[in-house]
């Protein structure tokens, strides 16, 4: 199972690799998740990036983030942490890309690898819980990925195309990133990382 091995060559760098290496090193993972991706993709020919999906998937897409941000923006608010991001754009642009890689891979490997063991819907709360974990021990970001995860699995499951979750992604992280300060956030670090806050 691709999910299996993607989830190996990750936590093993999150809780092993990471502390021990140079920082540019974080390409190896990169590129492997990526070579596993690729591989996944021209075995069952799903590319994620279904055209006809598109429209509706960013009709569906909008109304869920807008959701997570209103969220967001409110608890940020109460909690005194609300904050403008003045790297808004570029930041923005950057996570699409990094967004759009990690939608890719947890829709077309972790979703569909886990609906294939369980169901349509089970698979959906797998997937999410997979994609979750990756993100411990930082219990914020472990969370608001695990919900995050829940929707835009649902979204694609109807949409299958990741153009507009990584649109998705990349708001609902700078959002995250706008409405809370780094102490809560911790600095979105995983892994061993995430204890040199």
């Amino acid at each position: 199972m691709f999910t299996i091995t993607i989830l190996a060559v990750v936590l093993s760098y999150t809780w092993y690799f990471q502390p021990r290496w140079p920082s540019s090193f974080v390409a190896v993972p990169v590129i492997l998740v990526l070579i596993l991706g690729i591989w996944r993709a021209l075995v069952t020919g799903e590319s994620g990036v279904k055209p006809c999906a598109l429209t509706r998937g960013l009709r569906a897409t909008a109304i869920f983030t807008a959701a997570i941000v209103a969220v967001l923006v409110i608890a940020g608010a109460v909690g005194g942490t609300l904050h403008f991001r003045r790297d808004f754009l570029p930041d923005f642009l950057a996570l699409i890309v990094w967004g759009g890689g990690q939608q890719w891979i947890l829709q077309t490997v972790f979703l569909r690898e886990s609906q294939r063991v369980t169901s349509r819907r089970a698979g959906i709360v797998l997937a999410a819980a997979l994609f979750a974990s990756l993100h411990l021990p930082n219990p914020w970001l472990t969370a608001l990925t695990f919900v995050g995860a829940l929707g835009w699995c649902a979204i694609y499951e109807r949409y299958p195309n990741v153009v507009p979750l990584a649109l998705s992604h990349a708001m609902a992280t700078l959002m995250l990133l706008s409405a809370f300060d780094e102490a809560m956030t911790g600095r979105l670090r995983v892994g061993v990382a995430y204890f040199s806050r």
